[in-house]
């Protein structure tokens, strides 16, 4: 099994190609569409890098599989699916997640079933993609929809868990749940052996440093500034709750989730063949 990752600098983003050499079967994980804030145009840089590897390697993408609802970038699955015409998957409460934001955007044609993706996960449920077997571990916190992959001997935390010298992801978003993400991270990953290779959804570079995407549980149990295994649930939850109060939103949030919660497909055409972009009002705090 062979690991290729791609780093998006606008984002912080990581996104993998997981692939078996011999059979040439492989998986996304958590693909980018880009997204330039001053033209307001959508691009396919990051994909293109993916699609030219893909490519390149002759591989036979099985699934396309996003890690949570992403709040900080738009999903390239949608576009990434067409060129591939590969299934795609999420976590089975992305449900609960549409539910909440589509209430938010008042986007009452957005059906909350998660019918948009071909699969929807259950907490250990198995995906047989060509010769690669996908385990999918639920670890909510973060997002009550989060998963892991698990691969081989290699985790895909998404926003879970991050480098050991940055922590873990923030839980201060609708249903997130700083108590949920220690017992995701904690009691259940913390669990796997100290040799699983642990491959992370961003890397924001603490002090300027080199980006870094791969660590293993056995690093983090021991040097995680935020969740060590010998970190108690209170004093995480603390320390969560307060940092996540001072937190400014995601740059992309607004523009991010309406995509998100339909899979990655962008707002239907209105009558002059142009889409359009939702953004509520003091939907993040009360304005003037």
């Amino acid at each position: 099994m062979l690991i290729r990752s791609f780093f998006d600098p606008e984002t912080f983003t990581l996104t993998y190609v997981i692939h078996d050499p011999k059979t040439r079967d492989a998986v996304v994980i958590d693909p980018v569409l880009d997204l330039d804030t001053q033209t307001w145009r959508t691009q396919t840089r990051s994909l293109d890098k993916v699609l030219t590897f893909v490519r390149e390697q002759a591989l036979r993408v099985r699934y396309i599989l996003d890690t949570h609802a992403h709040a900080d970038h738009l999903s390239g699955m949608a576009a990434l699916k067409r060129q591939l015409q590969a299934p795609t998957a999420i976590g089975h409460p992305i449900t609960r997640v549409q539910q909440l934001f589509a209430t938010a955007y008042n986007m009452t044609d957005l059906k909350t079933d998660g019918s948009q993706w071909d699969v929807l996960l259950t907490d250990g449920q198995r995906l047989q993609a060509g010769s690669l077997a996908v385990e999918a571990i639920a670890t909510p916190g973060h997002t009550p929809a989060c998963m892991t992959y698990k691969v081989g001997d290699a985790i895909f935390t998404g926003d879970a868990l991050f480098m050991p010298d940055y922590g873990t992801g923030r839980c201060d978003f609708p249903a997130g749940s700083a108590a949920d993400l220690y017992s995701s991270v904690h009691d259940k990953l913390y669990k796997l052996p100290d040799q699983t290779r642990v491959f992370v959804g961003h890397d924001y570079q603490p002090g300027g440093r080199e980006v870094r995407w791969e660590t293993t549980i056995g690093a983090s149990k021991a040097n995680n500034v935020q969740l060590k295994a010998s970190t108690s649930r209170a004093d995480f939850v603390a320390f969560r709750q307060t940092r996540d109060a001072g937190l400014k939103p995601p740059r992309l949030i607004l523009q991010s989730l309406q995509v998100n919660i339909a899979a990655g497909e962008l707002p239907a055409p209105e009558q002059n063949g142009k889409r359009y972009l939702k953004i509520p009002l003091n939907h993040l705090g009360r304005g003037d």
